[in-house]
């Protein structure tokens, strides 16, 4: 297992670590845990961590005290990863093998994964994120998981030339989608034809390009070391792309620590955003009944359909304790029904394993998550919330793009020239500032009473 917990920055004599970056005194730093101890510290304490807090989740900043932001989310992922590996390891329905026990991830280990596995994440949630990927379309793309990768091998504050220069397994874990942009990339072919009488009204709907779940070609280098212990068979099978997809191509695998992430960010997502939208009063108990608990009811055998009068009662309680504790109580079921299953094809147990929801508890997930999407995310008053963060990102982008030396900060303007103009520069940028830094900058920019020579960018 000691190649796992490899540095890239211990290989690369051209990478320096930024002081800080070295274990404090009294560290343990041969214990393998210890390494995966000091990737959770670094990832919590790297500035893209940090800007979580003024990232959106689902509703946008500034509405509520109560809703989550990305930042707390990704404490709930984190939290929720623990609980399934507690769950593999002390599953008496169907104990682990030794092998298995061996890889199921360490607390420390799954926790630096789940708390990095959204920093790439743009402003203004998804919508930001399609924005960035318009601008970005012909110059190698954006995607929030592409860009988290590149956050932790390149942009992080750790290493010079390693980003935040964390173990080799914990960079696994963190890859989502293990296929390049240029790979799987596949737009309608009337979104491919440029025509310049048509441009403005693009920029209004950009729907088509929403992003292909990806890594950028840039980082290949990159995955390639994440990959090195690997036998070439396993990662040829690794790498293997679904071009069964009408649209955007897929990648078909993922590893074991990805799997738990996965599974956890969902619960998060379908579970702890319902619990959003009921505190705010966003859903009503006659669509809840019709969407979510009636279907349940066609399933006779899953538990929370035979408890579904307690579910109907306490989530659209007055009571925040009695919605908290239906709230913990739907979370621990989708936790209790996860076990890991061998995938064929692979031989390394990193991607042999995989953590697999039961089919029962699957579906009622996925109800969940399609409740919160159809009843919250898409209704106008938020989509007009992702529609402004969109226009704000794609006029900021096109103003650094016409007066980079002029507009762009003098450290990002220096690596804009150092890297030949390149767009990244100028998505790196815009991509690591918060919904609430954004909105300042593009107001001092476009607004003629707003902004001062003391204000910093």
């Amino acid at each position: 297992m000691n190649e796992w917990i490899a540095r890239r920055s211990q290989h690369d004599k051209a990478s320096q670590s930024h002081p800080g970056a070295e274990s404090p005194r009294g560290f343990n730093s041969t214990s393998i845990d210890s390494q995966y101890q000091r990737d959770r510290a670094r990832v919590i304490h790297c500035a893209s961590f940090r800007a979580l807090q003024s990232k959106t989740q689902v509703l946008g900043l500034g509405e509520s005290d109560f809703y989550r932001t990305r930042l707390t989310h990704s404490l709930e992922v984190a939290q929720i990863g623990s609980g399934i590996c507690e769950w593999l390891r002390n599953n008496e329905r169907r104990p682990a093998s030794e092998e298995m026990l061996m890889w199921i991830p360490s607390f420390s280990l799954i926790e630096a994964i789940c708390l990095a596995h959204d920093i790439g994440h743009s402003p203004f949630g998804h919508g930001g994120e399609v924005a960035l990927n318009y601008m970005m379309k012909e110059h190698g793309g954006y995607e929030g998981n592409g860009q988290t990768l590149r956050i932790v091998a390149k942009l992080g504050e750790f290493s010079v030339s390693c980003g935040l220069d964390l173990t080799r397994r914990t960079q696994l874990g963190i890859i989502k989608y293990p296929v390049f942009y240029d790979d799987v990339a596949n737009y309608p072919e009337q979104e491919n034809k440029p025509d310049s009488s048509t441009l403005k009204t693009r920029q209004w709907n950009i729907d088509a390009w929403s992003p292909p779940k990806c890594i950028y070609a840039s980082d290949r280098e990159t995955l390639d070391w994440i990959l090195e212990p690997i036998t070439a068979s396993d990662q040829q099978q690794f790498l293997k792309i679904d071009k069964s997809n009408h649209r955007h191509h897929k990648s078909q695998s993922k590893a074991f620590d990805t799997s738990i992430m996965e599974l956890a960010d969902d619960i998060a997502y379908g579970v702890h955003d319902l619990e959003d939208a009921l505190a705010l009063g966003l859903v009503s108990k006659s669509r809840w009944q019709a969407s979510v608990a009636d279907k349940l009811a066609d399933m006779p055998g899953n538990p929370i359909s035979a408890e579904i009068g307690f579910y109907n009662r306490e989530l659209f309680s007055n009571s925040n304790s009695g919605r908290k504790h239906a709230i913990s109580k739907l979370v621990g079921y989708f936790i209790r029904n996860i076990d890991v299953k061998e995938q064929a094809g692979f031989t390394h147990p990193l991607l042999r394993f995989q953590a697999t929801m039961e089919p029962d508890a699957y579906q009622t997930l996925l109800a969940l998550k399609r409740f919160v999407m159809d009843e919250v995310i898409l209704r106008p008053e938020l989509q007009a919330l992702q529609f402004k963060g969109q226009q704000v990102i794609i006029r900021l982008f096109e103003i650094f793009l016409d007066n980079p030396k002029r507009l762009l900060p003098v450290d990002v303007y220096r690596e804009y020239r150092e890297n030949d103009e390149n767009r990244r520069v100028i998505a790196d940028y815009i991509a690591g500032m918060t919904d609430v830094s954004a909105g300042k900058i593009y107001h001092k920019l476009m607004t003629p009473t707003s902004g001062s020579i003391f204000d910093r960018t």
